[in-house]
């Protein structure tokens, strides 16, 4: 393969990871275009690319595939990377169909897959069903009749980024965040130390690598400070969980250690924000995606740097009046 140009979707403010794939493709010496496509000209990582596309708003749907299948033919593109989660049933859907009017790969998992991590009641369902640790889901009865145990946690079924979720104390809280959360789900609250934790197949679903980040501090949903910590007990479940799931790609799975063991918060099955923690320490995902596009087998392993803590932080770019970024 002569040129492997990459297509990130939403780019927004992304640019550490349209970094990661630059310095990637600058390791392995491949000609690569990193494009960032984005609906907005104010985005972030546009002015970090090598090259941009600008797309319709995800809402318009059937305009927002055909755009994408032009920025593919256009920018002649191998890969599609999905970076926020209303994206991700979208493209599983029209994964085949982008697939056979491109040159592309699409970086999502079968839309099974993709559906029970984009409803939080689906994900429940699927790791009770598969005996893996979650806190209890109260239902509606439950709830109705007072058969609750406080502190609880509320957020709406198909979330993100921790927007509307709350910790419940008591019954009046209940009844106040019940109107402001939408198609609740309540839990019992969990309490211990939260991780993120990186996963990378490939397009087989065979696991490349697994990494722990303890969550030290969060901002709007988003790790700010992390802690990368090879855990066993953590690797041990995680590895069980993506044998049954079989997801592709860079997945990031948010996990308590409680004094019940391993409970499972959600599964994102995308690079989150706090993936080029992981990136940097070894665990090279955007470095993965090239060699298997250029036709590497690859295998799992744990080469990456153990206790190192990263502390991430906002930046500014300035532009002129023509919308030029100023050096």
């Amino acid at each position: 393969m002569n040129e492997i140009n990459i297509l990130i979707l939403s780019a927004g403010r992304r640019v550490e990871l349209v970094q990661c794939f630059q310095k990637a493709a600058k390791k392995l010496g491949l000609k690569s275009n990193i494009v960032a496509g984005d609906c907005s000209d104010t985005a972030p990582a546009l002015y970090f690319a090598d090259r941009t596309y600008k797309l319709p708003r995800i809402i318009i749907e059937r305009n927002y595939i055909d755009a994408i299948i032009d920025a593919c033919n256009q920018e002649n593109i191998s890969l599609i990377v999905p970076t926020i989660d209303t994206d991700l049933l979208l493209l599983a859907e029209n994964k085949s169909i982008i697939e056979e009017k491109t040159n592309a790969k699409v970086l999502i998992s079968n839309y099974e897959v993709v559906e029970v991590c984009r409803d939080k009641i689906n994900t429940q369902k699927f790791l009770e069903e598969n005996s893996f640790g979650i806190p209890k889901m109260y239902t509606d009865e439950e709830i109705e009749n007072g058969d609750l145990q406080f502190p609880l946690f509320i957020k709406p079924k198909s979330g993100s980024s921790s927007i509307n979720t709350f910790k419940v104390n008591n019954i009046s809280e209940l009844n106040i965040y019940k109107d402001i959360v939408k198609d609740p789900i309540i839990q019992d609250f969990m309490e211990g130390e939260e991780f993120t934790v990186d996963v990378f197949l490939d397009f087989d679903s065979n696991i490349i690598s697994i990494v722990p980040r303890l969550r030290i501090a969060t901002r709007s949903g988003e790790i700010s400070k992390g802690k990368i910590i090879r855990d066993r007990e953590i690797i041990d479940d995680v590895t069980k969980l993506m044998k049954v799931f079989k997801p592709i790609g860079h997945i990031t799975v948010q996990l308590m250690k409680t004094n019940k063991g391993i409970e499972y918060i959600e599964i994102n099955p995308r690079f989150g924000g706090g993936a080029p923690m992981s990136i940097m320490s070894g665990a090279d995902s955007c470095e993965n995606l090239f060699r298997l596009l250029m036709g590497e087998k690859l295998e799992y392993n744990e080469n990456y740097k153990d206790n190192l803590t990263f502390l991430r932080f906002d930046s500014s770019i300035c532009l002129d009046e023509n919308r030029e970024l100023m050096k």
